[in-house]
């Protein structure tokens, strides 16, 4: 069988059934419990399951079927549930929650707020722990997106430019001010796509589609409001960019874009403060 990783998911097969749970074979680490909460109806000898494997409160590897709000080599946005004299405890979706050393926080953590943190084993202990010294663990290769490429993102932390976010759980990005057409916090999972990667490998990402994408999807949200709105909009290509972005959220250039996509498709008429159905 595979080696089993702690801090993951792993597919095992049950060995025998007890009145606390079932026991998992564990190959070299021998049988692993499942408590009798995690335990799927119907699970019999012999039927394979997916399950998480972490330690529990004595240090001995347990199997569980909740999924965590994070794994080991993933960055996650966790909350602090309590402190005591070695570090914090961050919750995480499981009965055990996650351990951040003093030594792995950049700033002393507090009770009831939420920090970006990367989940690892720490060699010392093989435990799973959690460190807000995230930097180290980015991929540092040469990415190779392509521009307009679509990508999950984790908003990271404010900066003067905009916010930095981690991208597909690998690379840092950052997204400009004057890009964000939406409120972004910290902790924020969005969908975003590629603008650029320059040459030094550092990546631009925006939360809109970008070129002929860009204006192909609003102009079908145009579309749909149009339909929803009597087949009018007191909107047009000459009109305020504020009064533009408040109702659509998106730049002028965008909306006229798509307005003129819209015009050459024959489906509206276009006047200088208005738009309308053909």
């Amino acid at each position: 069988m595979e080696r089993l990783r702690l801090g993951d998911y792993n597919k095992m097969t049950v060995v025998k059934e007890v009145d606390f749970g079932v026991y998992l074979d564990g190959g070299d680490e021998g049988e692993i419990l499942l408590p009798k909460r995690y335990v799927p109806e119907g699970l019999r000898p012999g039927d394979e399951l997916e399950v998480f494997l972490y330690l529990d409160q004595e240090e001995r590897l347990i199997a569980t079927t909740e999924r965590p709000l994070a794994k080991v080599g993933d960055f996650a946005y966790l909350e602090v549930k309590w402190v005591n004299e070695y570090g914090a405890f961050l919750g995480w979706g499981l009965m055990k929650d996650l351990f951040c050393p003093f030594r792995e926080q950049k700033m002393r953590m507090q009770v009831g707020k939420s920090y970006i943190v990367y989940v690892r084993i720490d060699e010392e202990s093989y435990r799973i722990v959690a460190t807000a010294k995230i930097d180290k663990y980015f991929d540092f290769s040469f990415p190779q997106y392509q521009h307009g490429e679509e990508v999950d993102l984790l908003v990271w932390q404010k900066t003067d430019l905009g916010f930095k976010a981690i991208i597909d759980n690998r690379f840092q990005g950052l997204l400009y001010q004057d890009q964000i057409f939406q409120y972004v916090h910290a902790g924020d999972r969005l969908k975003g796509y590629i603008d650029k990667v320059r040459p030094d490998g550092k990546i631009d990402v925006t939360l809109q589609p970008t070129g002929p994408r860009q204006t192909r999807d609003f102009a079908e949200t145009l579309l749909r409001y149009l339909r929803e709105h009597d087949g009018a909009c007191d909107l047009g290509d000459k009109s305020d960019a504020d009064d533009i972005y408040d109702r659509f959220h998106v730049s002028k250039k965008v909306f006229k874009r798509a307005i003129g996509d819209l015009y050459k498709r024959r489906l509206i008429l276009v006047s200088p403060r208005s738009i309308r159905l053909a």
